[in-house]
């Protein structure tokens, strides 16, 4: 797979990212309650009220929507220094997300989808980009 590819691939995935910590964002400060599948929203609610919906006051909404901002931009620039910044900032994600699934199930023990879907989103980009980082990549030609 070619780097542009593999750039292209975390790029979709930045912007399925920065959707939905978007969403919960909205949610956070319009106060609304998130649309759920499954038992109503009673777990999104739960976790999105919780005291770990937030870190050092910022709502982890807005961390979200920044990591994946930055994300997005290292996917956008070609190069090792921008696949060494993208693999960073996405395994410091997946660490952050597994702290906060290991919350919801264990100290809230309530699930929201929304989250679930932002660590399977991130544990991805995780994956494309350490492959990137790497150089499992054939160099582009035109």
């Amino acid at each position: 797979m070619t780097e542009p590819r593999v750039r292209t691939i975390v790029g979709i995935l930045a912007v399925v990212g920065l959707g939905i910590a978007g969403y919960l964002r909205y949610l956070h400060f319009a106060g609304g309650s998130p649309y759920c599948l499954a038992g109503g929203g009673d777990g999104c609610e739960q976790v999105q009220e919780s005291d770990y919906a937030k870190v050092a006051g910022i709502p982890v909404a807005v961390l979200g929507l920044v990591a994946y901002a930055a994300l997005l931009f290292t996917a956008l620039v070609p190069g090792p220094t921008a696949a060494a910044a993208g693999a960073g900032i996405a395994l410091t994600g997946v660490v952050f997300s597994a702290w906060l699934l290991y919350a919801q199930l264990v100290l809230i023990e309530a699930v929201c989808q929304w989250c679930v879907s932002s660590d399977v989103v991130i544990t991805m980009i995780a994956i494309a980009a350490v492959w990137r980082l790497r150089g499992g990549l054939v160099p582009h030609t035109l």
